[in-house]
């Protein structure tokens, strides 16, 4: 099992795709995150493959 260190309500960014904007975790389920972002709306993110950044909410 993975671990991440963010949960729901957290602000990530997804360092592959910037022009998203911050987006806040929705979800987690199993290596499954549901964010939605600024830019992009709600997605669903492998986090197996794709690493999200936490940010804090100051940087909001």
């Amino acid at each position: 099992m993975i671990h991440f260190d963010f949960t729901p309500g957290d602000y990530v960014i997804n360092p592959l795709q910037k022009d998203w904007g911050i987006g806040q975790v929705q979800s987690i389920i199993k290596n499954k995150i549901t964010v939605n972002f600024q830019n992009q709306g709600k997605q669903v993110i492998n986090g197996e493959v794709i690493t999200l950044e936490k940010i804090k909410n100051e940087q909001k």
